[in-house]
């Protein structure tokens, strides 16, 4: 990843967040609308990892063990681990298989 690049998703994540604290202030009345309120409530997340999962599969050595590592970090975002276990353990998790395919590859 690039510095430009960086600085970029950076600025995007904090216009993305600077938007959602605006909101609520300017409308002072509370939202009904479920769908508007769903929306709100769910866009920082979608806006971060459509940002990050794509850097996941060019920041490891190989597809193989990015792959493994998402499919790890998927199972215990599943079981409702922490996003602290989640990235730890996928991290290990990617290290490890790298670590496997170096020696028997």
């Amino acid at each position: 990843m690039s510095v430009q690049s960086l600085i970029y998703a950076i600025l995007a994540m904090g216009v993305v967040m600077l938007v959602l604290r605006v909101i609520p202030i300017l409308f002072k009345k509370k939202i009904k609308n479920k769908f508007f309120n769903s929306f709100l409530a769910y866009i920082p997340y979608a806006v971060l990892t459509s940002m990050i999962f794509p850097e996941v599969f060019s920041s490891t050595s190989g597809v193989v063990s990015a792959s493994i590592g998402v499919v790890a970090a998927v199972i215990l975002s599943y079981f409702g681990q922490s996003l602290l276990v989640v990235s730890l353990s996928s991290a290990l998790v990617v290290f490890v298989v790298e670590q496997i395919m170096r020696l028997y590859l």
